[in-house]
């Protein structure tokens, strides 16, 4: 992630592939005829300073990974949708020993006219402390973007994974310098319907048992 100095006027922007197609053209094609803006009209020092707040604010710049800046994505839904569609992992908090083993297969709720479904296109699945895990990866889907995250080492340092598939497997770590003192570690893993764009997010507890 960089950091633009807010002393110019700076516009930073990813192109979408058709954008990229349109600008290597170089024959004028490529214009931009609509932005937006955020503004104040009633700002006490007139029209002149309608964006001083924002034009003030700090720039991140843009970047491209979805898991990380976009929470809530969009998603198309079949119409005469009545209700959003939920998951349902059938637990509400995941606890397991060291060296313990579960996999979860997620449903999607109130989707495609069904009470409950699993989602072609299979589940996003991050773990917020790779750590805690010695296996993470996910089984049933394998496109090239699956096969990828899913094959994904780290090395050993407190950072996140993502996987996909329908089923998600996890075994929890052996290593006991983890825990230091304590005789539980704790993160989160967050559960995203790939078709659906249904989102859940549950705790999840590691606990001591070697000495």
């Amino acid at each position: 992630m960089g950091y633009l100095s807010n002393t110019v006027v700076t516009v930073d922007a990813i192109l979408t592939k058709k954008g990229r197609e349109l600008l290597a053209r170089g024959d004028g094609s490529f214009k931009i005829t609509q932005f937006a803006t955020l503004y104040n009209p009633n700002h006490v020092s007139g029209s002149a300073y309608y964006g001083e707040a924002i034009e003030a604010m700090p720039l991140l710049e843009a970047f491209p990974d979805e898991n990380q800046i976009m929470k809530y994505k969009l998603a198309t839904l079949p119409r005469g949708t009545a209700k959003l569609p939920v998951l349902d992992i059938g637990f509400s908090a995941i606890i397991l020993k060291q060296g313990a083993s579960l996999a979860i297969t997620p449903q999607t709720l109130n989707y495609l006219s069904s009470t409950n479904a699993f989602e072609a296109g299979g589940y996003v699945a991050t773990i917020a402390d790779a750590r805690t895990l010695n296996i993470f990866n996910g089984v049933g889907i394998n496109t090239a973007e699956a096969i990828t995250l899913n094959s994904t080492t780290t090395l050993g340092t407190n950072v996140s994974k993502t996987v996909i598939g329908t089923s998600i497997n996890l075994t929890a770590t052996t290593v006991n310098t983890l825990f230091g003192t304590n005789t539980t570690m704790q993160t989160t893993i967050t559960v995203v319907g790939r078709d659906s764009g249904a989102r859940l997010t549950i705790p999840v507890t590691i606990t001591k048992v070697n000495q």
